[in-house]
This record gives structure tokens, sequence and C-alpha cells, in this order.
């Protein structure tokens, strides 16, 4: 069984990822493009000074994905840190180390020391947009109803939409993002 740090040491940049992207790319680098990194707050310090390695287990059609990698990468890159990616369907015992409720979840962004070991974990979405999630699905009609599959199309067309242009999503990406690897570094 692959390690962590193998996985790491086989993945893409979060560049290469990006750039090499076939869904969603342009949503994604509209966020990268556009959010800044609080540089106020004590977290870049902190982790320019502890320097972990952000593993990211991703796809690129998923919507959290399109939200989360582009500001994780700023903050990975304001901070000089090194960030990779994998895809979670090319191999998924991977992600089956790191499920959600049971589920593979992504985005998932896993935190490695300089010796290779998990320090920590991050994902796949902040509570306020887990939340913002679960009351938007609450609204679609049974999984039996004819109109269900576009309904729900819809609705995901809908989550992107305010992922990729609300910018306070953005800020609730970040703030937990910082929350949960502050505590897993201290």
């Amino acid at each position: 069984m692959k390690t962590e740090q193998q996985y790491f040491n086989e993945a893409l940049t979060i560049q290469q990822y990006m750039d090499n992207m076939d869904t969603l790319k342009e949503d994604s680098f509209r966020i990268y493009d556009d959010f800044e990194v609080p540089t106020n707050d004590g977290f870049i310090k902190l982790l320019k000074d502890k320097q972990p390695k952000i593993l990211t287990i991703t796809e690129d059609w998923c919507g959290d994905a399109m939200l989360n990698n582009p500001i994780i990468r700023r903050v990975a890159e304001a901070a000089g840190l090194d960030m990779r990616a994998v895809l979670r369907d090319a191999d998924t015992d991977l992600i089956d180390r790191y499920l959600t409720n049971g589920g593979r979840a992504i985005p998932m962004y896993v935190l490695l020391n300089d010796a290779g070991q998990v320090i920590g974990k991050w994902g796949p979405r902040a509570p306020e947009l887990q939340e913002y999630v679960v009351n938007k699905r609450a609204s679609l009609p049974d999984k039996e109803d004819p109109i269900f599959e576009e309904a729900q199309e819809a609705l995901y067309a809908e989550i992107r939409e305010e992922n990729m242009t609300n910018k306070a999503f953005w800020t609730f990406v970040y703030e937990d993002f910082k929350k949960q690897v502050t505590a897993a570094l201290q």
C-alpha cells in the first residue's frame, strides 16, 4: 500500500493540475485570479515557519474543488508551500483513507510534515457551505420524481455560480482552512 508521501511524490503540482483541467477550468481560474490571501492574520507566517506539504485529492468536474483549489493554491503560493494534486478516481485507495460520512467527498487536503507523515487534513467544504448545500438540496424533488435529474443539474449549476461569484464563500473556505490547519500545526 502506497503512503501519502509516495502519492505526493508522484502527484502533479497544483499548477500543472489546474493548467490541464478539462472541466470547470475557466471558473476555477476566475477564483484564482480574484482571490487575495489575507496577510495580516499570522496564518501565512505560521505556514512559512512550519512548511507542511499539501496533498490534494480532487477531480476537475467537482464544484467544491473549483472553489477550494484556487484558494488553497493561493495560500500555498503565499507561504511558499509545495502543493500537489492527485485524482480521486485514479486510485481510490487514497480517498478511502479520508472518507466523509462514509463517502468519497472531495476535495480533500492532506497535510504532510518533512518526514512525510500525515499531520492534518481539511475538506471537502467549510461548515457554512455545507449548511448552504444541505439547505439547497432539501428543495429537490424526490429521487423517483421524473424531474429530479433536471432539478439536480439546475441546482448544481446554481451552487457553482454562487461558489464562483460570492466572495463571502471564499472567505468561509479560507477561514475554515486556516482554523483546521492552525490547529494541526500547533
